[in-house]
């Protein structure tokens, strides 16, 4: 039961864009520190301007952030079982997570800018009252980091590779133990 919970939970984790968009009013996203190559370039400004707006999307579920943000031939080079490939993807993993977690947000620690490539290290933050696969929430604040490298290509994110700390949020919502 558990496996199947943490997979269902983890497929459904492609975190995504709320349809008609979130049921709260987000706070505009947060970067602590942003570190650009010498010298910046007109095309880390694109990078930079894409990744914003992508992980505006992460912070607020807003699809108008995401569709600013995206590829038509985006691919997400670490996608988790049964999230769609392409430009739907985040949007149906937002989707499923605020399932979980509707006052989901982001804050952006660090965004490493070079060129056409930017690294990006998060926190998620919200608390559990939604569902997530077959466990209901409590209301449990959940705290959760993630780090991601995407690529923009003709100013729109084109590729990304992600990883985020699934056992730490698993913890947190009661679906896996550690003892």
């Amino acid at each position: 039961m558990i496996k199947h919970a943490v997979k269902s939970g983890l497929t459904a984790f492609a975190l995504a864009a709320v349809i008609g968009g979130p049921s709260f009013a987000a706070a505009p996203l947060k970067i602590d520190d942003i570190v650009h190559s010498l010298p910046h370039s007109r095309e880390e400004a694109a990078t930079e301007r894409a990744a914003r707006h992508f992980y505006s999307f992460w912070n607020s579920g807003d699809a108008a952030d995401l569709k600013a943000a995206i590829a038509p031939t985006f691919t997400d080079h670490t996608l988790p079982d049964g999230r769609p490939q392409g430009p739907d993807g985040p949007e149906f993993a937002s989707k499923t997570f605020r399932a979980a977690v509707p006052d989901l947000s982001v804050e952006v620690r660090k965004m490493v800018l070079a060129g056409d490539y930017a690294t990006v290290h998060m926190v998620f933050r919200g608390h559990f009252t939604g569902t997530f696969g077959q466990t209901r929430g409590t209301g449990k604040a959940i705290e959760f980091i993630a780090t991601d490298l995407i690529k923009v290509t003709k100013g729109k994110v084109s590729d990304n590779w992600h990883i985020e700390d699934n056992l730490a949020l698993l913890k947190q919502m009661g679906i896996v133990s550690t003892k």
